[in-house]
């Protein structure tokens, strides 16, 4: 149900994004405000462009989000801090804490919003660190950022959160 939501949510933003395109267009005169002289094919050329637009969306989904696991040795209790601070640090707040797993959302609701409101990350505690769910862009900077703060911790022998 989630892949068919997000794919939803970018057929409409592409929708939304290519409206504002051509009125911007056509209020600075660049093009004339009607379809049939805006496109090659006029209202027909349209329906192409939605098929193509729910083309993408339907496969976005499936390659712009991403689970993988981070490396954070040690037990929840642990690193639950560390990982808490570390996403503060980002940008993002707790949202939901329930067991071994938790998630954040963006702090700025700018940011969330032009991520579709996509901008939750899920971490879930497994052996040897945690499973880490979201964004794709996001989940491999976060990791990136994650495991390199807890390795120098780690090196230091103190936390720097």
């Amino acid at each position: 149900m989630k892949y068919l939501i997000r794919s939803v949510k970018y057929i409409i933003w592409f929708i939304v994004i290519l409206t504002l395109v051509m009125t911007i267009m056509a209020a600075l005169g660049l093009v004339e405000p009607d379809l049939d002289m805006m496109f090659k094919d006029g209202s027909k050329s349209v329906g192409q462009i939605l098929i193509l637009f729910a083309v993408v969306a339907l496969f976005y989904p499936m390659v712009g989000f991403r689970k993988q696991e981070a490396v954070v040795p040690g037990e929840y209790s642990e690193v639950r801090d560390k990982v808490i601070n570390f996403m503060e640090s980002r940008g993002y707040y707790l949202e939901t804490e329930e067991g071994e797993m938790m998630t954040f959302r963006l702090r700025s609701k700018i940011s969330a919003f032009f991520k579709m409101l996509e901008d939750r990350v899920t971490f879930v505690k497994v052996p040897g660190g945690f499973e880490v769910e979201g964004l794709r862009k996001e989940v491999v900077r976060l990791i990136s950022g994650l495991e390199y703060t807890i390795k120098n911790d780690m090196e230091d022998g103190y936390s720097k959160y």
